[in-house]
């Protein structure tokens, strides 16, 4: 026999069908599709952060390293697989703008963010997020072992002493090695700076795929520096590694991560909901949880151990000519060095 309370949930779900009543929310949310290279923890406060902000989206991510994701967007560019791409490079959504991979669309309260992290083309496309610096992860414990001082400028590490003991993420697989790349060519000029990466190749001991790899290796004791993301270094510092997070006096090199619209993508109006969330000041204090530098002025603090007068040292960086010479620049990078990439899992 069916029971008195099955039948009248099938009547009601009958009758809230028939009269066009909606069912509940969850089975109307529109599932938008993003391509990013967030890191993996960063993953889950995200995803609930743009829900709760935007209840008809559910965010399903696509998520490797800033190279891969690169790689793969340009693959598909006749048939587009993303609604959007968020916690990408600039440089990567620069090279998209060109294409003519995205959509025109300027968030609401993108004028209230700081001038470097807005599109200046004349069809707004990308907006920034956050930024991210090189730094040197350096262990005493270990240069103490080498012979090796704190280095004061980004030439000391052609020092002899370092000979198989400095690590460096790989640039087409890790944007933090691209920006470092791209900061060289840019400080010293492009003979001088080739000619420093030449010197710099005979002391390291692998290009790893990973930003945030060489500063975990530095701090495990495995590498006398490692040139790293700048949050990991203070990070890794912050959990009691022995370790020393330096900007040598010259400067460093810094990458923006930056959130865009996919032409073409048929979940447009929810994608552009996600987009005015990312200009918000709730989402730059999101942002800031993971970064020192944010898009909203005066949003976050900069955590402990983290390099003073970071923002002071980064250099003028030209991001349009560091997209424009990207493809040039790791065609002549991996022709010298990629004799020491790391396997790639």
């Amino acid at each position: 026999m069916v029971s008195v309370t099955k039948l009248g949930l099938a009547f009601g779900l009958a009758a809230a069908l028939g009269l066009g009543v909606s069912l509940p929310a969850q089975a109307q949310k529109t599932k938008l599709t993003i391509y990013t290279a967030l890191e993996n923890d960063q993953l889950g406060p995200f995803k609930a952060a743009i829900e709760t902000a935007v209840p008809d989206v559910e965010v399903v991510w696509v998520r490797d390293s800033t190279g891969v994701i690169t790689a793969r967007f340009l693959a598909e560019k006749d048939n587009p697989r993303a609604d959007m791409v968020m916690g990408q490079a600039a440089t990567s959504l620069l090279m998209f703008e060109k294409l003519g991979l995205l959509e025109t669309y300027t968030p609401k309260g993108a004028d209230a963010l700081k001038s470097v992290f807005r599109d200046s083309s004349g069809d707004y496309t990308w907006t920034g997020m956050d930024a991210y610096l090189g730094v040197i992860c350096y262990n005493p414990v270990e240069a103490g072992k080498a012979g090796t001082t704190p280095p004061k400028s980004w030439k000391d590490l052609l020092d002899a002493k370092y000979k198989g003991k400095l690590v460096m993420p790989h640039p087409a697989s890790s944007g933090t090695g691209y920006l470092m790349v791209g900061a060289w060519l840019q400080m010293m000029g492009e003979a001088e700076g080739w000619k420093f990466m030449d010197g710099l190749h005979e002391n390291m001991a692998v290009y790893t795929h990973s930003g945030s790899a060489p500063c975990v290796q530095a701090a495990r004791g495995e590498r006398v520096a490692g040139v790293a993301l700048d949050m990991r270094g203070a990070s890794e510092k912050t959990k009691g590694a022995p370790l020393e997070v330096i900007i040598p006096s010259e400067g460093t090199g810094w990458e923006m991560e930056a959130s865009a619209i996919v032409k073409g993508t048929k979940n447009l109006e929810a994608a552009k909901k996600v987009a005015d969330w990312s200009a918000t000041k709730g989402a730059n204090e999101l942002y800031s949880k993971t970064y020192a530098t944010v898009a909203m002025p005066d949003t976050g603090t900069a955590p402990p151990n983290y390099p003073a007068n970071a923002e002071k040292l980064m250099i003028k960086n030209d991001l349009t000519w560091m997209a424009e010479n990207r493809e040039r620049i790791l065609a002549e990078w991996s022709k010298r060095y990629e004799s020491k990439a790391a396997p790639k899992n």
